[in-house]
């Protein structure tokens, strides 16, 4: 591939091991090269302007300047996309890191990178995604989040505008998701009559820390799903990392299912799982949400859905981060409505019902 159309790519972490192997593995992956690399979030400032890549992997716990940072400076200096590459031990500043503007992040094997199969395959992955990348939408969500949030009402017309009215939730996400969902999830009033259940791709490890810090931010409950829940109304369940999360009926409740990952499961936790069984457990009462992410996970699950009788919204080109699984799932043709983020909670309420 021509030097030109290759994703340049800035290497900062403070081990000179983890910079050796995160460079192997870009600069063996065919459509990317390394530009630089950084010992610190200040070698790491020079060499962005220097270099000016398309992409940066970055380390949050470094010495002279951390993550935090450098993030800060970046993105108000030179917005770029950046990955941040953390230990499970660091799930809670990785989410902060997400709210500072990093895109996604990957979970290292171990402290020293001596597995590098996994991070192989998910580096791969993130790099395929880099070119559909819409950084002027991370910036959006980011001067959103920092502008003063008026609270928020229901519209008026919520239980007068004659549509069918949802008994479940069903929303699936990936790249840009997490800020997404903070979007809805804490736009849900505390009476919501509605069950939620998620579907973010997220490795194992990082669920818990990504559901605790919902649920200081919402007023409804939000936890970490777990097998044999009773699925109840004002309630938030997040599929765990690395395990599939399905709903079931039995008798008149409905419990969460868990499921560990099927050789034909190309996205763990998998919104088309999550679909699926939504669609076979609520049928016409249900209400799925495609948000942000890359590839085409859930059009087969909206389908399912479509099928059952319930309703379909999706994430617009316009506020997705990445428009691959709202654009594949509006390619079935089963959308019942393409919203803009900051609308998709109003469009939830106009489908279901507050007690």
């Amino acid at each position: 591939m021509p030097d030109e159309k290759l994703i340049r790519v800035l290497v900062v972490d403070d081990s000179a091991f983890n910079r050796r192997a995160i460079s192997e593995i870009i600069e063996t992956a065919g459509n990317a090269r390394v530009v630089g690399v950084a010992r610190d979030g200040e070698e790491g400032i020079k060499k962005a302007f220097d270099t000016r890549p398309d992409l940066i992997t970055l380390d949050l716990e470094m010495p002279r300047m951390d993550g935090f940072t450098f993030l800060r400076i970046i993105m108000k200096s030179l917005p770029t996309p950046i990955l941040v590459i953390s230990s499970r031990s660091e799930d809670k500043n990785v989410f902060k890191a997400l709210e500072l503007g990093a895109i996604d992040f990957i979970a290292k094997p171990s402290n020293n990178l001596q597995s590098p199969d996994q991070l192989r395959h998910e580096v791969l992955a993130k790099l395929k995604v880099v070119r559909e990348l819409k950084l002027r939408n991370v910036q959006r969500q980011l001067s959103r989040v920092a502008a003063p949030q008026a609270e928020w009402a229901a519209p008026a017309v919520a239980e007068a505008d004659g549509l069918p009215k949802a008994s479940a939730i069903l929303i699936g996400a990936s790249t840009g998701g997490p800020s997404a969902l903070q979007t809805v999830v804490s736009a849900m009033p505390q009476n919501l009559d509605a069950p939620i259940l998620i579907s973010q791709h997220m490795p194992s490890g990082f669920t818990k820390a990504f559901a605790e810090r919902l649920d200081r931010n919402c007023a409804l409950r939000v936890k970490e799903a777990e097998d044999g829940d009773a699925i109840e109304s004002g309630t938030v369940y997040v599929a765990p990392g690395g395990k599939n999360l399905m709903v079931r009926k039995k008798g008149d409740r409905a419990v969460a299912i868990l499921s560990e990952r099927s050789e034909d499961d190309k996205y763990v936790p998998s919104v088309n799982v999550l679909f699926n069984s939504g669609a076979a457990a609520f049928a016409d009462k249900s209400l799925a949400v495609v948000l942000t992410g890359m590839g085409n996970d859930g059009a087969e699950g909206v389908i399912a859905i479509k099928q059952a009788g319930g309703q379909v919204i999706a994430e617009s080109e316009k506020t997705s981060i990445v428009f691959g699984m709202p654009r594949e799932a509006i390619n079935t043709r089963k959308v019942d409505e393409v919203l803009n983020l900051e609308d998709i909670p109003r469009g939830i309420l106009r489908r279901c019902r507050t007690r």
